[in-house]
């Protein structure tokens, strides 16, 4: 297979079920990055396996973990990519014509995304809907598609926020949309899902008590209670049949405990500071 002018960045932890999916989707990409954080898995070898540029990293939290994977990228163009993330055929096409710089014109951008034709700034980045899968159905609703994201850039033009969870590309210059896809095979089993939930809810929670917000058992319990109504009823995730079902309810979970968390930390917080006052001198 002609490799291409691409470096695709992925990180990865125990990865095996998924890994190879991915990395069979861009085999196209002359270049391939894996940080991996001390997989105890077949992760390693399924990596040496498609001859990638493999590394071993502590974790950082997943946009700094990100962009040490694009800093170890040298190709001009990158797509950061999940382990759980397809690269479909179609889709491989338009990266093709990008790198090769037939769709980096205007003219060429507008054709791929449908535009008007905009000269008049750079094209450095591209963005995707994304067809989330979750229990052998493509997740139409709730806010599930087509959930956009940008996720292919020029090297010198983008960077991923510093985010420890819900972390995002951020391109310097202008972004065009794409029709064509990325395939994204969510986590089926309910029993990994609730370890995802109780990670990112973690992370969730320490990220939104350094930025100063706050919250009780109480409003954890509301916003959860909203979140199901939302996706579940007015975003029409009932449509999606069981599967919209579950996913209806392991958000508001998720919701709850990112909430009651912060609720927690709050809590924990003000028991270090009467600690710390009442072994004050003066106290």
């Amino acid at each position: 297979m002609e490799k291409i002018p691409l470096s695709v960045a992925i990180i990865t932890k125990n990865e095996e079920k998924n890994l190879r999916g991915c990395l069979q989707s861009v085999a196209f990409a002359a270049q391939i990055v894996v940080v991996d954080s001390a997989s105890s898995d077949a992760t390693p070898a399924i990596a040496a396996e498609f001859g990638c540029d493999f590394y071993t990293e502590s974790w950082h939290g997943f946009g700094p973990q990100k962009q040490i994977a694009i800093d170890r990228c040298s190709r001009p163009w990158v797509l950061v990519l999940d382990a759980d993330e397809r690269i479909p055929p179609e889709t491989a096409e338009v990266i093709r014509k990008i790198t090769a710089g037939e769709l980096t014109s205007a003219a060429g951008a507008a054709q791929a995304s449908g535009s008007p034709a905009d000269a008049s700034s750079n094209i450095n980045g591209f963005s995707f809907p994304r067809k989330n899968f979750f229990a052998g159905r493509w997740i139409r609703h709730a806010g599930w598609w087509p959930d956009r994201v940008v996720r292919l850039f020029r090297r010198q033009s983008g960077r991923m926020t510093q985010a420890s969870v819900h972390e995002a590309v951020e391109v310097d210059g202008r972004i065009v949309e794409l029709d064509a896809p990325i395939e994204h095979y969510t986590e089926s089993s309910l029993s990994r899902v609730l370890q995802k939930i109780d990670k990112y809810s973690t992370l969730g929670a320490e990220e939104a008590f350094a930025a100063g917000k706050r919250s009780s058992p109480a409003a954890a319990l509301f916003r959860a209670f909203l979140t199901f109504v939302q996706g579940y009823i007015f975003r029409l995730g009932f449509m999606d049949g069981r599967q919209g079902l579950t996913l209806a309810v392991t958000d508001s979970v998720n919701k709850y405990f990112k909430y009651a968390k912060l609720s927690e930390l709050k809590r924990a917080g003000r028991r270090e500071t009467r600690n710390q006052s009442s072994l004050r001198p003066d106290a």
